[in-house]
């Protein structure tokens, strides 16, 4: 009756089973390229920054002012057409010109913040990469782990149906049934929880590749990655998206300030007007006129202090983002070294260790050479380290990927 007790809980490949929607991870970035919402967002950033640029570039519009004088109730208004009536009308068109470079530094700072918006595209699509490999390998990882629990459950059932046998055969302690069936109900309730913990991990995954009705169907398909030697070189920081925007929002706060010093030197409005008079004797006339600004009560100081504060903060940011880099890449590195030392070691011997006091005590236990409770210890201690062991798999798809991407998405726009 125990060779009952010995099934399949050293079958190898715990691959996730069930009905559903198998995708590889090369799959999955398609349909994130295709569907992603926040590259989309990005894209109109893009596109609205490009309107700015062509706004900047744009010369004021003339004025045209028409004016109608000197109409009087008392001598009347004359007969004939509007235009024999008795008034004084008058054209006139202003236009404002410009001075000290002002549309050629509002078009320098619009072209830099079509730069930067399209470096933080990159980065977002660099960022949305990174959290689709994650949430694909968090998928991997809950099937994974549902696998294992449903597996326990399934070995944990069998052997307590193996045990009433033997407590009715009067050889099995009750107390022992009742432990078995202790078990049983934890590896039950462990099964309901990682199926769970799928359910999340599938709607993670199918809000970034824009398969939201189709959640409950999708399957990791791919294994993990393989160990390999990898070059941990660091990449060009220069050449990151999110600091090349930040250099571009920079030189684009650079060009305000320009424009705001600018401010000092006056534009210049020029006008021509046509008068039509006929009150009295029928006269046209014609006027020119120009304006300037007199700088009394100001000299715009309060732009120039905004706009160069603007500068600083811009400059600082970078600084900041630069630091925020250089820890993020050694980050990824040690994360990525750590779980490559962690999946050698579990995979290098203490996996197969666990394997085989496991199947040792499954085989005593068999031929009454261990108690109960030296077995149960053996298989909790071999689920523990299979799970330990996907972890390590799942945090080394997940490190690799996230230096992998490291080096992605650093071209200039």
């Amino acid at each position: 009756m125990r060779r009952l007790l010995i099934l399949s809980f050293f079958v190898p490949g715990l691959a996730f089973a069930g009905p559903g929607t198998p995708l590889t991870l090369h799959e999955a970035e398609s349909l994130w390229r295709e569907h992603s919402r926040e590259l989309k967002l990005a894209d109109t950033l893009v596109a609205g920054a490009a309107a700015d640029v062509r706004t900047a570039a744009q010369r004021p519009n003339p004025d045209l002012t028409i004016n109608a004088l000197s109409i009087s109730p008392q001598s009347g208004y004359g007969g004939g057409p509007l235009k024999d009536k008795k008034m004084d009308t008058q054209f006139r068109l202003d236009q404002l010109i410009e001075r000290g470079g002002k549309r050629d530094l509002r078009v320098k700072g619009a072209e830099a913040r079509v730069d930067a918006a399209k470096f933080e595209r990159d980065d977002t699509a660099r960022q949305q990469l990174g959290d689709l490999r994650q949430a694909y390998y968090n998928l991997r990882l809950a099937q994974e782990k549902l696998s294992l629990a449903r597996e326990s459950a399934a070995l944990y059932e069998k052997s307590t149906q193996a045990g009433r046998l033997r407590q009715k055969a009067g050889d099995l302690a009750p107390v022992d049934v009742s432990r078995l069936q202790i078990d049983q109900a934890r590896a039950e309730a462990d099964a309901r929880q990682a199926q769970a913990d799928v359910a999340t991990a599938q709607q993670a995954l199918a809000y970034l590749i824009g398969r939201d009705a189709e959640a409950d169907q999708l399957i990791a398909s791919d294994g993990w990655p393989q160990l390999e030697a990898i070059a941990l070189n660091a990449h060009p920081l220069d050449q990151r998206p999110d600091l090349a925007a930040a250099q571009k929002r920079m030189a684009a706060a650079e060009a305000d300030r320009d424009l705001a010093r600018a401010k000092r030197s006056r534009d210049v409005t020029v006008g021509l007007q046509y008068e039509r008079n006929l009150q009295n004797a029928p006269t046209n006339s014609y006027g020119f006129g120009v304006s300037v600004p007199l700088f009394i009560w100001h000299e715009y100081e309060g732009e120039i202090g905004r706009a160069e504060a603007d500068y600083n903060a811009a400059r600082l940011q970078y600084d900041q983002q630069q630091a925020v880099a250089i820890g993020q890449v050694a980050q990824a590195r040690n994360a990525l070294l750590a779980s490559r030392d962690r999946m050698q070691r579990l995979e290098g011997g203490l996996l197969a260790d666990a394997e085989r006091v496991a199947k040792a005590a499954e085989l005593a236990y068999s031929k009454g050479a261990m108690g109960l409770m030296d077995l149960l210890d053996a298989r909790r201690t071999l689920r523990q380290i299979q799970i330990e062991a996907a972890s390590a798999r799942a945090d080394y798809a997940k490190a690799l990927s996230d230096w992998q991407v490291q080096a992605e998405f650093r071209k200039a726009p």
